[in-house]
């Protein structure tokens, strides 16, 4: 999968955008201009030790962005869309692009791509999920739909296998 941040502004999202993309192979586009300098504090204590594992790429604009990628098909997440992120079905090499923290995405790039919005839904009082989180959300179901192809699916104990582990005790 590729995640796009269309103009991020906020260092700590970008940092756990890129750890959530580096765990789940997946490509961080960023899109200029950052709100902040990629070799900020904040942006590479978030992203932890995860940044030599992350495929990221930059791009100076929009119309660059889409001049590198001529055939992306691009699900573009913003609170004005009609469609559910759960609703539309994703594939193994789609784009998912969110807009800056303050703004999302213009509508002017919106209404070029109307049949490829999606949203979370929300309550109608709040104005938008934190960028991180909402790129969590939607990935997620992204790779949820292709089965976590690829990616571990169950976890080890340390000192016994989980067999053993749901054995009852048994108490002297």
């Amino acid at each position: 999968m590729h995640i796009v941040l269309l103009e991020p502004e906020i260092p700590q999202n970008a940092g756990n955008i890129a750890r959530t993309c580096a765990v789940t192979n997946s490509v961080l586009h960023l899109i200029e201009p950052l709100g902040f300098s990629v070799e900020d504090k904040y942006l590479k204590r978030a992203g932890l030790d995860y940044w030599k594992d992350l495929d990221i790429r930059y791009y100076k604009n929009f119309s660059d962005f889409l001049l590198k990628n001529p055939n992306a098909k691009i699900w573009m997440a913003t609170t004005k869309a009609q469609h559910i992120y759960t609703e539309v079905t994703y594939s193994e090499n789609d784009y998912i692009m969110f807009g800056k923290e303050s703004a999302g995405i213009p509508e002017e790039i919106l209404l070029q791509h109307p049949d490829t919005t999606i949203r979370i839904p929300m309550l109608p009082a709040a104005r938008s999920l934190n960028l991180s989180n909402s790129v969590a959300i939607i990935l997620y179901e992204a790779l949820r739909q292709q089965e976590f192809s690829g990616m571990l699916r169950t976890g080890k104990l340390h000192h016994h296998t989980w067999a053993e582990a749901a054995k009852p005790s048994v108490q002297k």
